[in-house]
């Protein structure tokens, strides 16, 4: 099968479908400049993310986890969508995708235009009280670590998901609502390791939805999908606009 063949059918796939939607994970951000967990460059010191995205990790040492935070909160901060981005909050604007639906924590997509977000595993560049519902926004990586709530003085947290945490009821709510609404689900750039958000896709296949991998690797959607698309998300949606004749990025 040549380099545009799986371009084409998922270009066919999209014009024909009525209610699509995007599936992320972090390979659509990486090349924003933002590692993977599972890449080579998901280990930060002699730590892998595993051993620090945890709440018992934070219990332990709030300061290093802390620290890794503000590594990874100042790269987001200067990263840019990259075309990937651009182009999936573009095939929202012409109508042909509904929703994304992410793991990915940086912001990307509603920088980059998409409108209708369904962010699993919270954000990054928002933080929690441990103690208190004081949330807040970050502009800028916090000048305290650990930072302390400006409300009770206690500990604030990033308002993620850690491992061993339920994803946000209302979030995965509206995941189900949305997958359950698809005809055809684009999954892009994501092992498809990490449950429950793994199995969201597989609900679009379940009633006889279609499938389009976007991946530079085999991963758990491979033999199940469609179309497959060995390429990175950057190439793959630039070659899918150019199909659709909605221009560049």
């Amino acid at each position: 099968m040549g380099l545009l063949d799986p371009v084409v059918e998922a270009a066919r796939l999209l014009r024909s479908s009525r209610y699509a939607i995007v599936f992320t994970g972090a390979g659509v951000s990486a090349e924003s400049g933002i590692p993977t967990f599972r890449g080579s460059g998901g280990l930060w010191r002699r730590f892998r993310p595993e051993d620090l995205a945890t709440p018992e990790a934070f219990q332990r040492d709030p300061r290093l986890v802390w620290e890794w935070y503000a590594w990874r909160i100042k790269m987001v901060l200067e990263a840019e969508p990259n075309p990937a981005h651009r182009a999936i909050a573009r095939l929202e604007e012409a109508g042909l995708v509904k929703a994304v639906i992410t793991q990915n924590v940086d912001g990307l997509h509603r920088w980059a235009g998409s409108s209708n977000v369904v962010e699993l595993h919270g954000s990054i560049l928002r933080v929690r009280c441990t103690r208190c519902s004081y949330r807040s926004n970050l502009a800028r990586v916090p000048s305290e670590i650990p930072p302390r709530c400006p409300r009770c003085g206690g500990l604030l947290r990033p308002d993620v998901v850690w491992f061993g945490e339920p994803l946000p009821r209302g979030e995965l709510e509206r995941a189900w609502r949305e997958a359950g609404k698809a005809d055809l689900v684009i999954v892009v750039g994501t092992s498809g390791v990490v449950e429950p958000a793994a199995s969201i896709p597989l609900i679009v296949l379940s009633h006889g939805g279609s499938m389009v991998n976007v991946n530079p690797e085999p991963n758990r959607y491979t033999g199940l999908a469609d179309v497959e698309a060995r390429m990175t998300a950057a190439r793959f949606f630039s070659l899918l606009l150019a199909e659709l004749g909605l221009g560049d990025v």
